[in-house]
């Protein structure tokens, strides 16, 4: 079989009463093999023989380098590894005149975070087009941090954004241990091999060590930001990357944004920022799966409790430290 035969999905259908006016039944789709992100035109100038692109790549959700859940055929996708292909795949076509990132994202790993802003900041220097970043809903810490790699931020009105900082969420159960009798040790190589463990009493030595690592980091995002928005005097930039987010009509006030806007502001700006006089819209995507227009890749947003942003795949890992670019809402 080659990549350009299709295999056949079978999906069954609900089964109705016999008294509906539906009829049910099954419904055969045709899939392709080739599991290569395919492109999509989601609007068009009129005209013939457009061939400009604007390419629209999005960031969704939380930020990690790891599959998210899957469903019925597969596990999902890594959100690192796929914004690297759909920007691989917008580099290597010539047509692709700008580029469009939108955000929705509260942040993520810290690794992940960097890896896309400098893929991103590759992409500007290899293809030199215009590159727009759009913060819908939420684009704090790491999207944030992704956001810097464009020419020009814009934010929703009413998106959240800003949280420029670090977090390593620790937990300890060994008062709870204690109190039910249950005891933990582990062999180590080193004093400080299993430092923050749930299972030991915290150490002043371990968390020094594990702050100084946040610092670190906290350095490394700074400097982006200040090397992105710099008009801003580095020490405003200081004083505004304490953690604390902003709304879109605050980040711009303080210079974190250059305009607010939907995304459709930001293809329109894109566009006349490349000048083209017509261009088509496009998204990248697997196979499976019909996207109609530019919101159809917005992700399942997490359920919120009091402002928490709770997602229980991404929260699986407190069981070791994990350093994070992340606006955990608290």
């Amino acid at each position: 079989m080659n990549a350009k035969q299709t295999i056949l999905i079978l999906s069954a259908a609900i089964v109705l009463p016999a008294c509906a006016p539906q009829s049910s039944g099954y419904l055969i789709t045709p899939v392709p093999v080739d599991q290569q992100l395919k492109e999509t035109v989601v609007a068009q100038d009129s005209g013939w023989g457009v061939q400009d692109k604007i390419a629209v790549v999005d960031v969704d959700g939380m930020i990690m380098n790891s599959r998210r859940k899957g469903g019925l055929f597969g596990p999902g996708e890594n959100p690192m590894s796929m914004f690297v292909e759909k920007i691989d795949k917008a580099q290597a076509d010539p047509d692709v005149k700008a580029l469009v990132v939108r955000i929705n994202s509260p942040g993520g790993g810290v690794t992940a975070s960097d890896v896309m802003y400098n893929r991103l900041l590759q992409f500007r220097q290899a293809r030199k087009v215009p590159v727009v970043a759009v913060i819908e809903d939420v684009g704090a810490s790491g999207g944030y941090m992704i956001a810097c790699g464009a020419d020009t931020i814009v934010a929703h009105p009413t998106s959240i954004t800003g949280s420029i900082g670090v977090i390593v969420q620790t937990v300890n159960f060994t008062g709870t241990m204690k109190m039910l009798g249950i005891e933990a040790r582990a062999l180590v190589s080193g004093k400080h091999k299993d430092m923050g463990s749930m299972l030991k009493p915290y150490d002043e030595k371990d968390l020094a060590i594990l702050q100084a690592i946040v610092d670190e980091f906290y350095k490394r995002f700074l400097d982006t930001v200040k090397k992105s928005r710099n008009r801003i005097e580095p020490p405003i930039v200081e004083s505004l990357a304490d953690g604390r987010v902003y709304t879109g009509q605050q980040a711009m006030d303080k210079g974190l944004v250059d305009k607010l806007g939907t995304v459709q502001d930001a293809v329109v700006l894109a566009k006349s920022m490349c000048g083209s006089q017509k261009v088509k819209l496009v998204i990248y995507h697997r196979p499976l799966g019909y996207k109609p227009n530019v919101y159809s890749q917005s992700p399942d947003v997490a359920p919120q409790a009091n402002l928490i942003n709770i997602d229980a795949d991404s929260l699986a890992g407190l069981d070791h430290p994990q350093f994070l670019y992340l606006w955990t809402g608290k």
